[in-house]
Order: C-alpha cells, then structure tokens, then sequence
C-alpha cells in the first residue's frame, strides 16, 4: 500500500509541476504529461511499471473523451456544414492515410501496420487548433471553419477505427469476416441504442433532476457513460464507442451542456492519465539512437500533411492564402493520433522500433504546433502573392465606407452589444463604423443597411483603414481581453489623445484596461448589478427620483468621466442647446505647449468653469488629479466643460 501511495504522489507532484510550467510557457499540457510518463517509465527512471492496470485505468481517459466527443455531435451542425465536414474532411483523412499507408508499405511495413499508422497520422490536435482559433478570434473565419470541419469529420473518423484496428490483428483470411462481424455488431447496437435510446434518455434524465441533487445528477451521468460502454465491450466492440453513442444520445437532450461540464475533471484527469502512460512507452535512448529517422519523420509528416490539406483546401474553392494558413493548422498530429498509436502497440500491428520513431514524430509534432500558428500569418504573406491583393482590398474596403467619415465612432465588435450601441448613435446622429470577424453577421447586418464592413479589429492597418486619425472615439463592444489590449495598444500608437471605451468582462481586467491607456472601463459585473438594484428598488416603493439618486450615486463612484454630466442631471434639460451641456475633450501636451511644467493650480482652468477629471501620461491614468499636479510634455489631459470653455480652456493649455 506504501509502495502504491507513493507512486500516486510521485504521479501527482509531476504532473502539477511539469502542467503548470507548460501552461504557463501557452504549451498544450498533453506534452507535459508525455514529458512525466516518459521520465518515471520503465525506459528512463522506471519509478512506474507498464502495467496492465494502470493501462486498463488510462483507457477510462479515452472513454471520456469520445464521450465529450458524442456530446459535441450535433446533426443539425453537421447538415450546416456536410460540404466541409464530409467533403473536405473525408478527403484529408482518406487522402493523407493512403498516403501514408502506401509509403510505410514501400518501406517495408506490412500493410496492416501501414494501414494503421496511417489513420494515426491522419489525425490533427483538435484541442490545440480549437483553443487557438477560440483565442486568436478566427473561428468564423473562412480557415476556421474549414480547420473545424476537417476535425470534426476526424474526430467522427476515429470511431470506425478503433473497429478496425483490433480486426486487423488477426489473420488475413478472417479479417473480412472479422471486420463484417464488428460492423454488424455496431449497426444493430447502434439501431437499437439510437432508435429506443433517444426517447427513455431524455425521460430518464427529466426523473434525476427532478430530484435538484447534483450527486445523483453526477452518478447518473457516470452510469450512462459506463454502463452503455459495458454494453459495447461486451458486444465485442470497444469501450470508447459505447462513450460516443451515450454522448450522442445525451447531445439531443437539454441537459447537454450541464453534463459536458460535470464531466470535464474526469476526462481531464483520465485523459492526463492515459497520456502519461503514452509517454511510458517512449524509449529515450532508442529515439536517440534513431534520431535521423525521428527527423525524417516529423519533416516528411509536416510537409505532406500541408500539402495535402492546402491542395484539398484549394480544390475545394478557399483562396491561396485560406488554403496554406489551413494546412498550417492542421500538419501537426494529433490526440486521436496517440488514441490510435496506442492501440497500434497493444496489437503489436508495427515493429517497436517503427512504432517509438513515430510516436517520437508525433510528440515533436504537437511541440511544434503552436509555432507553425503563431507564424501562420507571416508564412502565408511570405509565400502567397496574392494575400497581399487580398488584404489591400480588404482594408481598401474598409476606408471606402469611412472616407467621408470625420469625428466618427470605431466600434470593436458588432455583437448584441455593439449593435446596441449602434443604434444609440444613430438616434443621435453621430456617424460610426463597427468591425467584425463573422462573415454571416457582417453580410446580413450590411445588407441590412448597417455601416458594418469585415475588418480585425486588432490589426494596425485596420485601425487606420477605419479612420483612426479621424475619430472622435473608438470602442471595444467585445468582451475579449487581449482584443481590447491590442485595439489601446495601437490606439495609444497612432492617437495618443483619442479616447477608448473599453468593456470588461472581469473585474480583474479593468486595471490592465487602465494600465494600458483606456479612457473609461465598464465592467459588466458592475452594470448588471446596478440595472438589478434600480429594479428592485423600484419594485420595492422606492420613488423613482430617489432610485435615480441611488442610480447616479452609484455610477458616479466607479465612472469619473460621467460625474460631471450627472451631477443636477433633474435641472439639465434639453431646454438647453448643444453648446450649454458639459462634455469631455481631451488635449495632448505636444512639445513647447505653453502648460508644460506648470502646475493645474498655476493654469487657472476653474476659471473657464473647466475641470479636469483625468490626466494618462504614458502607461498610467491619473484620476482626480490635485491642483498641484504638474504637467509634462506627452501628457493627455481629459477637461470637462461647455463647448466655449473647453475651447478656451485648450488654447490656454497650448499657447497660454
């Protein structure tokens, strides 16, 4: 029992150490799990035996992950996107794998091998390209979805394999009988687990949470997932078609999306599991002793990967640049690669040799990933001449619906809060242009007449393409935090005194926000709470002058910018012209302003009935800054006022 304790504590200590420095470093963590199973394995420190349980407990990592799999496939998306998944997606599995299949074969790998390490290879990382689309903003794109549906056909692709591989083990003449048997196998339990199956499933589930217990809940939903992977087990099929089919089945109920995420620590855990014992059969010194081979491998796997996906990409009707930045995204290998691979192993389908050269391919492949991403855009600028063309008419585009722009809104984002804002301008009259990533929205709303056009919002070019120079505010409608970072950064770049509104979706961004130039945050936890505490309180009996009160009070404590607007806000009506209601201007201190090294005191702003809520020097924001606050050159200084004071007020700031 000591022995076994402290394995699981060697086990645990590993993996949190070498998972959060992967993590921290934005690499895929299933590399630090390979990392620990290769060191504490029988080839390196062999603090862990290769043993038949510990294998038999990494398998339940598959299970929920085809499970999380099943749960994902919905046949309404699939019907949406059946040109990509099954038309592209079908041709880059089936293309790469006899590729692959027939050069193993060529040298010299039976054809049961060749057959299998094919489909391994075929595979690309799912969690890797998905994370990175998600965080990069380009899911909508024409490449994201092209890359999605190619991995959603894999992911569905690897079903039939796990079938397949076990029947290949056998020998050649029972092969098609094997094969028959499984496959009939399958189709009757498929028949009759999706024909009775959808309907007791979501009436079963309606019972459990009737009962409001998230154990039973939980329990429930474990003995769904095991208890149907039982089930194809002992049809003789494998434990992770079992998980898929209950995925499936629980996909068409309501209940989805509670259950994907009480099962996410137990997939994550187990997959972590399954990986380590992955990375417990790599061989160091044979990789060493094989690293030409390890080389050759992963050069030939990257380039033909990206060749065939680009070429199929492009056959398929996506522009030069699309084509390449997909192959790009999906050369590397994949989860389901290591799935297959293991199962390759345990078959014993290839030489040990064969199989540690690829799985070393593999691993490298994965490490490299990320990179090939990150450089994506610059490879494709790089060798694709046209992307230029592309990119130029994109941005000539855009300028052309801002050109007679001048002392517009930039709107970051059209979502259901960028449009919301939209509409506020309009009332107004104020001129505006929204950016926006998702070409279905951005063709929908511009046929709708709305001044939209599709532009990446943090990208200097588009920024100036939009009228930056001209503008009299931009805003980041998105609740993306490393958007709206980028959007400051070149803002405070090409306009130092151009305000910028940012939305913040955590209170822990709205110091970042500030830190980096924003003229005002407005964190969404605060508005929410606030439009709920005006209900209530109206609700309640409170009179509404008083609910106003406690409104503005509220606001005015977390927004320096708008204090001066709410203040006597029941007298200040629109009896009064434009030019009698305060508002904010800012003025940047360029060199030889007559109010550098002077003190706010010295310059007598309060004379003019201007004050100054805010002053941003470089990286840092000073809000309610003191009369003897002293000015430097570079400064921004926000003043608030009626139109002939704030005037008089810049004048004064630059020539004295």
């Amino acid at each position: 029992m000591g022995t076994t304790l402290q394995l699981v504590l060697l086990l645990l200590i590993s993996a949190v150490l070498v998972v959060a420095l992967f993590r921290a470093l934005n690499l895929p963590p299933v590399l630090g799990y390979l990392l620990v199973g290769a060191v504490i394995g029988p080839h390196a420190l062999n603090f862990m035996a290769d043993s038949e349980g510990t294998r038999h407990l990494a398998e339940f990592g598959v299970v929920f992950l085809m499970f999380t799999i099943g749960l994902e496939f919905s046949l309404p998306r699939l019907y949406s996107m059946k040109r990509i998944v099954f038309g592209l997606g079908l041709a880059q599995v089936l293309v790469t794998g006899t590729v692959i299949l027939l050069a193993a074969w060529l040298l010299g790998l039976s054809w049961q091998g060749a057959l299998a390490l094919g489909g391994a290879l075929a595979m690309s990382s799912t969690a890797v390209a998905s994370k990175l689309l998600a965080e990069r903003m380009e899911l909508e794109s024409t490449h994201g979805r092209q890359i999605m549906g190619v991995l959603l056909f894999q992911d569905i692709a690897v079903v039939p394999l796990l079938i397949l591989l076990p029947a290949l083990a056998g020998s050649a003449e029972s092969l098609a009988g094997t094969l028959s048997v499984a496959v009939l196998k399958a189709a009757v339990v498929l028949a009759i687990v999706l024909f009775f199956g959808q309907r007791l499933m979501r009436a079963w589930f309606t019972i459990v949470a009737r009962r409001k217990s998230t154990e039973l809940f939980m329990l429930n939903v474990l003995l769904i997932t095991l208890g149907l992977s039982y089930i194809t087990e002992r049809a003789g099929l494998s434990l992770a078609l079992g998980a898929f089919i209950a995925g499936m089945l629980i996909s068409e109920t309501e209940y989805r999306f509670e259950v994907e995420q009480d099962i996410k620590p137990f997939r994550d855990v187990l997959l972590g599991l399954f990986f380590i014992t992955i990375g417990m059969y790599l061989d160091p010194a044979l990789i060493a002793h094989h690293f030409l081979a390890v080389a050759g491998v992963l050069a030939g796997l990257l380039a033909l990967k990206l060749a065939l996906a680009a070429g199929l990409a492009r056959l398929f009707g996506a522009a030069p640049g699309e084509a390449l930045r997909t192959g790009l995204w999906l050369c590397a290998g994949g989860e389901f690669g290591f799935v297959l691979l293991a199962l390759t192993m345990q078959q014993q389908l290839a030489a040990p040799a064969v199989t540690q050269i690829v799985l070393a391919a593999l691993v490298l492949s994965l490490l490299l990933a990320p990179l090939l991403i990150h450089f994506s855009d610059r490879i494709v600028l790089r060798f694709v001449a046209s992307e230029w063309m592309m990119r130029s008419m994109a941005l000539t585009h855009i300028a052309a619906r801002t050109i007679a722009s001048d002392k517009h809104a930039i709107l970051c984002g059209y979502g259901r809060t960028g449009q919301h804002l939209a509409r506020f301008l309009e009332k107004e009259g104020i001129s505006h242009v929204a950016l926006d990533l998702d070409p279905e929205r951005v063709r929908e709303a511009a046929a709708a007449g709305d001044a939209v056009v599709f532009g990446d919002a943090a990208r200097r070019e588009t920024l100036i393409a939009a009228g930056i120079q001209r503008a009299d505010v931009v805003v980041v409608t998105s609740n993306d935090a490393q958007l709206a970072l980028r959007v400051l950064h070149h803002a405070r770049e090409l306009r130092p005194g151009l305000p910028v509104v940012v939305r913040a979706a955590e209170d822990a961004d709205i110091a970042r926000f500030e830190a980096a130039g924003a003229a005002e945050v407005v964190p969404e936890a605060l508005e929410t709470s606030v439009m709920l505490a005006t209900h209530a309180l109206a609700l309640l009996g409170v009179p509404m002058h008083r609910v106003i009160k406690r409104l503005r009070e509220m606001r005015e404590q977390h927004y320096v910018l708008l204090r001066g607007f709410f203040h006597g806000g029941s007298d200040v009506g629109e009896h009064l012209s434009d030019a009698q209601q305060p508002r904010l201007h800012s003025v940047v201190l360029t060199e030889g302003a007559h109010a550098i090294g002077r003190s706010l005191e010295d310059l007598a702003l309060s004379s003019l009935a201007v004050t100054v809520p805010a002053i941003r020097r470089r990286d840092i924001r000073g809000i309610e800054p003191g009369p003897e606050t002293l000015l430097a050159a570079g400064d921004v200084v926000v003043m608030l006022g009626v139109s002939a004071a704030v005037a008089a007020a810049e004048v004064r700031l630059l020539r004295g």
